[in-house]
């Protein structure tokens, strides 16, 4: 098994993927007007409208009510983005920070509420472990 993307489903596919591929600096790639795609080396992050939900069932996902889960970006340098960030949102949960298991930690929120976190591992067993 491999996970290949995450999908967050937006009631504003345009501005939530204009919104990634500025905090990014990568672009999309666009399958359909409800499908958009930012590729990294690792990883996808998929972009769908709430039209795309008719075809799995009504009902399933609710766009701008994520309270769980965190998605991840490994960035070079976090004190670098975080400049880049700053100018795209004001909801900075957590400006760089280094936390206890070794990575400096930058959290905010997409315009959808949805939590982000752009890290760079900083102490020896962090840079071992994602090298």
């Amino acid at each position: 098994m491999k996970v290949v993307s995450t999908r967050i489903i937006t009631g504003d596919i345009k501005r939530l993927v204009n919104f990634f591929e500025k905090a990014t600096a990568l672009p999309a790639s666009w399958a359909t007007e409800d499908f958009a795609e930012i590729v990294t080396g690792s990883f996808t992050l998929a972009i769908g409208s709430t039209r795309t939900l008719s075809f799995f069932g009504e009902a399933i996902a609710q766009p701008a009510n994520n309270k769980s889960v965190i998605v991840e970006f490994l960035v070079e340098n976090v004190d670098n983005v975080y400049g880049r960030i700053k100018d795209l949102t004001t909801d900075i949960v957590q400006e760089p920070t280094t936390m206890p298991w070794g990575n400096r930690s930058l959290l905010f929120r997409d315009p959808d509420g949805n939590l982000i976190n752009f890290f760079t591992p900083v102490s020896p067993n962090a840079i071992k472990k994602f090298a």
